[in-house]
């Protein structure tokens, strides 16, 4: 039966065509996770010129894997391909977060809706570190604003009611925002409370030894 010859070979050219760029998408998904990391790790060291370079070379190599994948809608879905986008958009939103700047939406990161969503979540998540940061160096009141922003984030997440399936499992990035959310919100509070006391008892020494 030529024709069925024909019909396989047809295929297996197919797949092979289709697992070189299931290779490629590997890789550069590592590639483009690697430059995320290393773009939030200067966002955490306040090096806004190295964050903002690294911020960039991800979207770029983040444009080159999603254009190669537009003739392979199932490998654009697959798991190590959105992992990496979620960690594009953590990377850029805490950027905008803690730079005071206009948050990127998903049509500016090229992410869909599900991947931004999640990447949200983590860069609110992320704003704790900031908040202890500043407890650490006694300048406690200036973690109130972080704590606001992860709030908002909070809040709006938590009105994405749809199923797991359309959302790449946001329930459960939100459910663990809301855990980092309340113990950052403690540790603020009780760090704002111990500032207020220490002034105070200050404030009685000084009227004591006068």
């Amino acid at each position: 039966m030529p024709e069925l010859a024909q019909i396989i070979d047809g295929i297996r050219e197919e797949f092979t065509a289709k697992n070189a760029v299931r290779d490629a998408t590997l890789a550069r998904s590592r590639e483009l996770i690697r430059f995320c990391s290393l773009s939030i790790r200067a966002i955490h060291r306040h090096e806004w010129d190295e964050a903002a370079t690294l911020l960039e070379t991800a979207r770029d190599a983040a444009r080159v894997m999603t254009d190669d994948l537009a003739t392979y809608a199932d490998l654009g879905g697959a798991g190590y391909t959105q992992d990496a986008l979620k960690e594009l958009v953590e990377a850029h939103t805490l950027f905008a977060f803690v730079r005071g700047e206009d948050l990127p939406g998903p049509a500016d990161l090229g992410v869909p809706a599900a991947a931004y969503l999640n990447g949200l979540a983590e860069a609110a998540s992320e704003l704790r570190r900031f908040t202890l940061d500043l407890i650490r160096l006694d300048r406690t009141a200036e973690g109130e604003p972080y704590l606001a922003m992860m709030d908002e984030v909070y809040s709006h997440l938590v009105t994405i009611d749809f199923p797991d399936a359309l959302t790449g499992g946001l329930r459960r990035t939100t459910d663990m925002l809301r855990g980092v959310l309340e113990r950052t919100r403690g540790d603020l509070t009780v760090a704002l409370r111990q500032e207020e006391l220490q002034a105070a008892l200050s404030a009685f020494e000084r009227r004591v030894t006068q």
